[in-house]
């Protein structure tokens, strides 16, 4: 089977991309509609090879490699299916599989927004034929390689190795005596019945949550969201749990707002409601983490997160703005003239939101990710993370004239109405041309970070205490006496005037070796110090009390 011609007559582009500046270029053939991003997602996943022109990455190639290897040769149609979910973006296989790395758990991310077709809702029964596709691969590949799982097996090979039943499927027995009992026949004891199958066979990763609900119209900070959330996650655990049995139904949600889903789900706890003597291996359901998976698949928020930004990362909109948008009949006039009137068309969800939405799913998945931790608790007021809070044009804040280690430095802050800081100007006046832009590039990134909601605390934590020439004796505020360099004056000072705390000074280190590289010349330590004179046409420092 060669699984590379499924991919004939699919337009492509090639592209240079990497996923790291620093990284060499490759080489990336991928179809015309997917962005750079998912060539960058490519070239990351698709390991590098040695030899001349090794350095070229094809989709095609990437993805029948692993198609290859999950579906026998004689099934060209899971492995045609699997193709067209890859090339739909609705499902791509976890980084295990696309490395060939069979002793870690495989599993497949399956993007919920590829589901929600433009005008027509969700399509409930291509998603759950889709999982079960998924499904049928990921237990026939545990089937034939479970002994390369050496990390989730037992230590004893005799008692609990897996045995292929006459159907085809894997089970264990309780122990190793009923387990020869049972190979040879023997009547003499009764066999114990089967036990609950240990081996997991791989697990369902959903994504792009708040994208699929913004493409059905719902808000994700809203009951009917929420509610929608469940039902999508309660039918992929309800379809990954078919053939193991009714004990292990997962819950139902307790109502259904996604048009033409109920039906679907009738229909398939049906066929999940059988009693079993032979459970199927387990698949496990969650929700997906960041990674090249999730830009490959064209992601705008992974997992259940939400998305905290209307702006893709070129400066369009994104295609969940646009679906909520012509979900509330605004067109984009519409709503830029809403925004610049101060009434926005589109409620951007915060934490809060985020937390509200992973209480609501917590029973209807298998593994939940962390829980979020929204900075509301702290008593902070800070906007939504993707959306920056406006200086006003007439601002307060503070201009501050210090002199560092000899070294003339202006501080000066905005503030916000509330009295918080919002931005921060350093200008050192006797440094070269780069120091001077270094410095005002620096405080313009930390500004930006300030009005995105970045906390005060985490820059003071970072850049107090840092060590670098000029360093010395601190002239102009009663904040500090004495500074490791310039940064640790600046966030000293901006922590006793927005966060009510004095920071000590740290250790002088006058007698080390690079008190001060900014220094005209180098001077001798100890007792040489004070015998040797300076050199002939060397400039007099200046002693500061």
């Amino acid at each position: 089977m060669n699984a590379q011609r499924y991919w004939n007559g699919v337009r492509m582009r090639t592209v240079m991309a990497s996923p790291d500046p620093d990284a060499p270029a490759r080489r990336v053939t991928l179809p015309v509609d997917w962005d750079d991003a998912a060539a960058a997602a490519l070239a990351q996943i698709a390991p590098i090879q040695t030899g001349a022109g090794q350095d070229a990455v094809s989709v095609a190639e990437e993805s029948a490699r692993w198609i290859e290897t999950l579906v026998a040769p004689d099934d060209e149609g899971s492995a045609r299916s699997l193709t067209w979910l890859l090339l739909l973006r609705q499902a791509a296989p976890t980084l295990a599989l696309w490395s060939g790395e069979l002793d870690r758990r495989p599993g497949f991310v399956v993007n919920l927004a590829a589901f929600a077709l433009p005008g027509e809702g969700f399509a409930g029964e291509t998603f759950v034929a889709a999982l079960r596709l998924l499904c049928g691969v990921l237990r026939r590949l545990a089937l034939e390689k479970a002994g390369l799982r050496n990390g989730e097996l037992a230590l004893d090979p005799e008692s609990q190795a897996p045995e292929v039943l006459p159907s085809g499927k894997v089970t264990t027995l309780r122990n190793a005596g009923k387990a020869e009992a049972r190979k040879s026949g023997a009547a003499s004891e009764p066999a114990l019945p089967l036990a609950e199958p240990q081996l997991v066979a791989g697990e369902l990763l959903l994504t792009n949550l708040d994208a699929c609900l913004a493409a059905l119209g719902f808000d994700y900070d809203s009951d009917e969201g929420r509610d929608a959330a469940c039902s999508l996650m309660a039918l992929a655990t309800l379809v990954a749990r078919e053939g193991l049995g009714c004990d292990r139904l997962p819950l139902t949600p307790h109502r259904h707002v996604i048009p033409g889903l109920a039906s679907v789900a009738r229909d398939a706890w049906a066929r999940a409601a059988v009693e079993t003597d032979a459970p199927e291996p387990r698949i496990e359901t969650g929700l997906s983490a960041p990674g090249p998976v999730d830009a490959l698949l064209g992601v705008e928020a992974c997992g259940l997160a939400p998305i905290f930004s209307p702006i893709r990362a070129d400066g369009r909109l994104a295609a969940s703005t646009l679906a909520r948008l012509a979900a509330r009949g605004l067109t984009l006039e519409a709503a830029f003239a809403a925004s610049i009137a101060g009434a926005p068309a589109l409620a951007v969800p915060g934490p809060e939101g985020h937390m509200r939405m992973h209480r609501a799913l917590a029973g209807f998945v298998d593994r939940a990710p962390p829980r979020p931790d929204p900075v509301a608790g702290l008593g902070l007021r800070l906007p939504p993370r993707g959306v920056a809070r406006r200086m006003p044009d007439r601002h307060g804040g503070v201009m501050q004239k210090t002199t560092v280690g000899g070294r003339r430095l202006f501080l000066r802050t905005g503030e916000f109405d509330d009295g918080t800081l919002g931005e921060i100007e350093i200008s050192p006046t006797r440094e070269n041309p780069m120091v001077r832009g270094l410095m005002e590039s620096f405080s313009e990134a930390v500004s930006i970070g300030l009005q995105y909601g970045a906390p005060l605390e985490e820059y003071v934590e970072r850049f107090a205490y840092s060590c670098f020439g000029p360093a010395g004796t601190v002239e102009g505020d009663p904040v500090a006496s004495y500074a490791t360099s310039m940064l640790d004056y600046v966030f000293r000072a901006l922590s006793d005037l927005y966060l009510g705390r004095r920071l000590p000074d740290a250790p002088h280190e006058d007698d080390g070796e690079d008190t001060a590289p900014l220094l005209p010349l180098d001077m001798e330590r100890g007792a040489q110090r004070a015998s040797t004179p300076p050199p002939r046409g060397a400039r007099r420092l200046r002693l500061v009390s």
